[in-house]
Protein backbone atom coordinates (compact mmCIF):
# COMPACT_ATOMS: atom_id res chain seq x y z
CA UNK A 1 0.00 0.00 0.00
CA UNK A 2 1.18 3.50 -0.78
CA UNK A 3 0.16 6.70 1.01
CA UNK A 4 -0.11 9.61 -1.44
CA UNK A 5 -0.48 13.36 -1.25
CA UNK A 6 -1.72 15.62 -4.07
CA UNK A 7 1.75 16.10 -5.51
CA UNK A 8 1.98 12.33 -5.94
CA UNK A 9 -1.35 11.83 -7.70
CA UNK A 10 -0.98 10.25 -11.12
CA UNK A 11 -3.43 9.56 -13.92
CA UNK A 12 -2.04 6.40 -15.52
CA UNK A 13 -4.78 3.83 -16.15
CA UNK A 14 -3.19 1.08 -14.09
CA UNK A 15 -5.26 -2.11 -14.07
CA UNK A 16 -6.01 -3.93 -10.81
CA UNK A 17 -4.97 -0.91 -8.69
CA UNK A 18 -7.48 0.43 -6.18
CA UNK A 19 -7.34 4.18 -5.48
CA UNK A 20 -8.82 5.55 -2.26
CA UNK A 21 -9.38 9.06 -0.97
CA UNK A 22 -9.05 9.19 2.86
CA UNK A 23 -9.93 6.34 5.24
CA UNK A 24 -13.10 4.88 6.67
CA UNK A 25 -11.69 5.60 10.14
CA UNK A 26 -11.55 9.32 9.36
CA UNK A 27 -15.13 9.18 8.08
CA UNK A 28 -16.26 7.40 11.24
CA UNK A 29 -14.77 10.28 13.24
CA UNK A 30 -16.74 12.90 11.27
CA UNK A 31 -14.16 14.05 8.68
CA UNK A 32 -16.77 14.92 6.06
CA UNK A 33 -14.84 17.61 4.15
CA UNK A 34 -12.43 16.28 1.55
CA UNK A 35 -10.01 17.90 -0.87
CA UNK A 36 -10.30 15.57 -3.86
CA UNK A 37 -12.64 16.72 -6.64
CA UNK A 38 -14.54 14.29 -8.81
CA UNK A 39 -12.51 15.54 -11.76
CA UNK A 40 -9.39 14.34 -9.91
CA UNK A 41 -11.07 11.12 -8.81
CA UNK A 42 -12.04 10.35 -12.41
CA UNK A 43 -8.32 10.22 -13.28
CA UNK A 44 -7.99 7.13 -11.09
CA UNK A 45 -10.93 4.93 -11.97
CA UNK A 46 -14.24 4.41 -13.73
CA UNK A 47 -15.99 2.21 -11.14
CA UNK A 48 -16.37 2.75 -7.42
CA UNK A 49 -18.27 4.20 -4.50
CA UNK A 50 -18.04 6.75 -1.71
CA UNK A 51 -19.77 9.87 -0.50
CA UNK A 52 -19.86 13.64 -1.07
CA UNK A 53 -18.69 16.57 1.08
CA UNK A 54 -20.92 17.03 4.08
CA UNK A 55 -21.93 13.36 3.75
CA UNK A 56 -24.48 14.58 1.20
CA UNK A 57 -25.72 11.22 -0.06
CA UNK A 58 -24.17 8.06 -1.47
CA UNK A 59 -21.80 8.15 -4.45
CA UNK A 60 -21.89 5.51 -7.19
CA UNK A 61 -19.29 5.45 -9.99
CA UNK A 62 -20.19 3.27 -12.97
CA UNK A 63 -18.86 3.43 -16.54
CA UNK A 64 -16.99 6.61 -15.66
CA UNK A 65 -20.15 8.42 -14.49
CA UNK A 66 -20.25 9.75 -10.92
CA UNK A 67 -23.74 9.77 -9.40
CA UNK A 68 -25.18 11.00 -6.11
CA UNK A 69 -28.07 9.12 -4.49
CA UNK A 70 -30.11 11.33 -2.17
CA UNK A 71 -32.15 10.26 0.86
CA UNK A 72 -35.06 9.22 -1.37
CA UNK A 73 -32.82 7.07 -3.56
CA UNK A 74 -33.02 9.48 -6.49
CA UNK A 75 -29.74 9.82 -8.36
CA UNK A 76 -28.23 12.79 -10.17
CA UNK A 77 -24.92 13.50 -11.88
CA UNK A 78 -22.19 15.02 -9.73
CA UNK A 79 -20.36 18.11 -10.94
CA UNK A 80 -16.65 17.67 -11.63
CA UNK A 81 -15.93 20.42 -9.07
CA UNK A 82 -17.79 18.62 -6.26
CA UNK A 83 -15.51 17.06 -3.64
CA UNK A 84 -15.43 13.82 -1.72
CA UNK A 85 -14.27 13.06 1.84
CA UNK A 86 -14.15 9.32 1.11
CA UNK A 87 -14.17 7.35 -2.13
CA UNK A 88 -12.75 4.16 -3.60
CA UNK A 89 -12.33 3.69 -7.37
CA UNK A 90 -10.56 1.41 -9.84
CA UNK A 91 -10.02 1.14 -13.58
CA UNK A 92 -12.28 -1.88 -13.73
CA UNK A 93 -10.51 -4.73 -15.54
CA UNK A 94 -12.27 -7.99 -14.67
CA UNK A 95 -10.46 -11.29 -14.86
CA UNK A 96 -13.21 -13.54 -13.46
CA UNK A 97 -16.85 -13.84 -14.55
CA UNK A 98 -19.83 -15.71 -13.09
CA UNK A 99 -23.24 -16.24 -14.72
CA UNK A 100 -26.21 -16.67 -12.37
CA UNK A 101 -29.34 -17.90 -14.14
CA UNK A 102 -31.82 -18.41 -11.34
CA UNK A 103 -32.81 -16.32 -8.33
CA UNK A 104 -30.00 -15.77 -5.85
CA UNK A 105 -29.70 -13.96 -2.54
CA UNK A 106 -26.95 -11.52 -1.64
CA UNK A 107 -25.30 -14.18 0.51
CA UNK A 108 -25.31 -16.70 -2.36
CA UNK A 109 -23.85 -14.25 -4.87
CA UNK A 110 -21.07 -13.07 -2.56
CA UNK A 111 -20.23 -16.67 -1.60
CA UNK A 112 -19.80 -17.41 -5.32
CA UNK A 113 -17.47 -14.41 -5.59
CA UNK A 114 -15.42 -15.66 -2.63
CA UNK A 115 -15.07 -19.05 -4.30
CA UNK A 116 -13.68 -17.50 -7.49
CA UNK A 117 -11.16 -15.12 -5.96
CA UNK A 118 -7.55 -16.01 -6.81
CA UNK A 119 -5.43 -16.99 -3.82
CA UNK A 120 -3.12 -14.04 -4.51
CA UNK A 121 -5.92 -11.43 -4.37
CA UNK A 122 -5.83 -9.20 -1.31
CA UNK A 123 -8.91 -7.26 -2.39
CA UNK A 124 -11.30 -7.18 -5.31
CA UNK A 125 -13.65 -4.86 -7.13
CA UNK A 126 -16.87 -6.30 -8.46
CA UNK A 127 -19.74 -5.44 -10.75
CA UNK A 128 -23.06 -7.29 -10.62
CA UNK A 129 -25.51 -6.61 -13.45
CA UNK A 130 -28.93 -8.16 -13.76
CA UNK A 131 -32.59 -8.09 -12.92
CA UNK A 132 -33.03 -7.42 -9.22
CA UNK A 133 -36.22 -8.66 -7.62
CA UNK A 134 -35.38 -6.56 -4.60
CA UNK A 135 -32.73 -4.13 -3.43
CA UNK A 136 -32.83 -2.76 0.10
CA UNK A 137 -30.78 0.43 0.06
CA UNK A 138 -30.14 3.54 2.09
CA UNK A 139 -28.76 7.05 1.97
CA UNK A 140 -28.08 9.63 4.65
CA UNK A 141 -29.03 13.32 4.94
CA UNK A 142 -26.48 16.07 4.41
CA UNK A 143 -24.66 17.06 7.60
CA UNK A 144 -23.82 20.50 8.96
CA UNK A 145 -20.92 21.50 11.19
CA UNK A 146 -20.13 20.61 13.90
CA UNK A 147 -20.19 17.14 12.36
CA UNK A 148 -21.42 14.16 14.34
CA UNK A 149 -19.65 10.78 14.20
CA UNK A 150 -20.86 8.59 11.36
CA UNK A 151 -22.40 5.98 13.67
CA UNK A 152 -24.74 8.72 15.00
CA UNK A 153 -25.58 9.99 11.51
CA UNK A 154 -26.61 6.51 10.37
CA UNK A 155 -29.33 6.56 13.02
CA UNK A 156 -31.02 9.13 10.73
CA UNK A 157 -30.51 7.14 7.54
CA UNK A 158 -33.35 6.74 5.05
CA UNK A 159 -33.95 3.12 4.00
CA UNK A 160 -35.91 2.40 0.81
CA UNK A 161 -36.81 -0.64 -1.28
CA UNK A 162 -36.30 -0.93 -5.03
CA UNK A 163 -38.41 -3.69 -6.58
CA UNK A 164 -38.28 -5.47 -9.95
CA UNK A 165 -35.50 -3.30 -11.36
CA UNK A 166 -32.65 -3.74 -13.82
CA UNK A 167 -29.41 -2.32 -12.57
CA UNK A 168 -25.80 -2.58 -11.49
CA UNK A 169 -24.18 -3.17 -8.13
CA UNK A 170 -20.60 -1.96 -7.81
CA UNK A 171 -18.36 -2.52 -4.85
CA UNK A 172 -15.28 -3.86 -3.16
CA UNK A 173 -14.18 -6.64 -0.86
CA UNK A 174 -11.33 -5.96 1.56
CA UNK A 175 -9.71 -8.23 4.17
CA UNK A 176 -10.47 -8.01 7.89
CA UNK A 177 -7.04 -6.58 8.71
CA UNK A 178 -7.76 -3.46 6.60
CA UNK A 179 -10.49 -2.35 9.01
CA UNK A 180 -10.03 1.30 9.97
CA UNK A 181 -8.47 2.09 6.60
CA UNK A 182 -11.15 0.32 4.57
CA UNK A 183 -14.52 -1.23 5.16
CA UNK A 184 -13.57 -4.86 5.75
CA UNK A 185 -15.68 -7.40 3.91
CA UNK A 186 -18.06 -6.25 1.18
CA UNK A 187 -19.11 -2.64 0.56
CA UNK A 188 -21.72 -2.28 -2.21
CA UNK A 189 -23.67 0.51 -3.94
CA UNK A 190 -26.47 0.19 -6.53
CA UNK A 191 -27.52 2.18 -9.59
CA UNK A 192 -30.58 1.31 -11.70
CA UNK A 193 -30.08 0.73 -15.43
CA UNK A 194 -31.55 4.15 -16.23
CA UNK A 195 -29.24 5.67 -13.59
CA UNK A 196 -32.26 7.28 -11.92
CA UNK A 197 -32.25 5.35 -8.62
CA UNK A 198 -29.58 4.07 -6.29
CA UNK A 199 -27.96 3.97 -2.88
CA UNK A 200 -25.86 2.00 -0.39
CA UNK A 201 -26.86 -1.67 -0.57
CA UNK A 202 -28.09 -3.37 2.60
CA UNK A 203 -29.48 -6.48 0.91
CA UNK A 204 -30.53 -7.73 -2.52
CA UNK A 205 -32.02 -10.61 -4.47
CA UNK A 206 -31.15 -11.00 -8.14
CA UNK A 207 -31.78 -13.26 -11.15
CA UNK A 208 -30.13 -13.54 -14.54
CA UNK A 209 -27.05 -11.86 -13.11
CA UNK A 210 -23.63 -11.34 -14.64
CA UNK A 211 -20.90 -10.97 -12.05
CA UNK A 212 -17.47 -9.61 -12.98
CA UNK A 213 -14.53 -9.64 -10.56
CA UNK A 214 -11.35 -7.55 -10.67
CA UNK A 215 -8.82 -8.91 -8.14
CA UNK A 216 -6.17 -6.55 -6.76
CA UNK A 217 -3.17 -6.60 -4.46
CA UNK A 218 -2.36 -2.87 -4.79
CA UNK A 219 -4.01 0.05 -2.96
CA UNK A 220 -3.03 3.69 -3.47
CA UNK A 221 -4.25 5.91 -0.63
CA UNK A 222 -4.53 9.71 -0.82
CA UNK A 223 -4.81 11.47 2.55
CA UNK A 224 -6.53 14.86 2.82
CA UNK A 225 -4.82 17.60 4.77
CA UNK A 226 -5.03 16.97 8.51
CA UNK A 227 -5.69 13.24 8.16
CA UNK A 228 -2.88 10.95 9.29
CA UNK A 229 -2.43 7.31 8.44
CA UNK A 230 -2.43 5.58 11.79
CA UNK A 231 -2.37 1.85 12.33
CA UNK A 232 -5.75 0.32 11.44
CA UNK A 233 -8.14 0.30 14.38
CA UNK A 234 -9.12 -3.32 14.99
CA UNK A 235 -10.93 -2.68 18.25
CA UNK A 236 -14.30 -4.20 19.03
CA UNK A 237 -15.82 -0.71 19.27
CA UNK A 238 -14.66 0.17 15.75
CA UNK A 239 -15.97 -3.15 14.43
CA UNK A 240 -19.34 -2.47 16.05
CA UNK A 241 -19.47 1.08 14.64
CA UNK A 242 -18.66 -0.16 11.14
CA UNK A 243 -21.30 -2.87 11.42
CA UNK A 244 -23.91 -0.23 12.29
CA UNK A 245 -22.76 2.02 9.46
CA UNK A 246 -22.55 -0.65 6.77
CA UNK A 247 -25.35 -3.04 7.61
CA UNK A 248 -27.90 -1.32 9.87
CA UNK A 249 -31.43 -1.18 8.57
Amino acid sequence: MQSLRHRDLHSEHEPHVVFQASTIGALLDGAYDGDVTFAELAEHGDLGLGTINGLDGEMIAVDGRFLRADIEGTTSALDVSDRTPFAVVVWFTPTERIEIGGPASQEEVLAAVDDRLPATAVACALRIEGHFDHVKARSVPKQNRPYRPLAEVVADQHVFDLEDVEGTIVGFRFPDYSQGIEVSGYHLHFASADRARGGHVLDFRVRDARVQIDPSADLHLELPSGIDLDAPDLSASTAAALARVEHSD
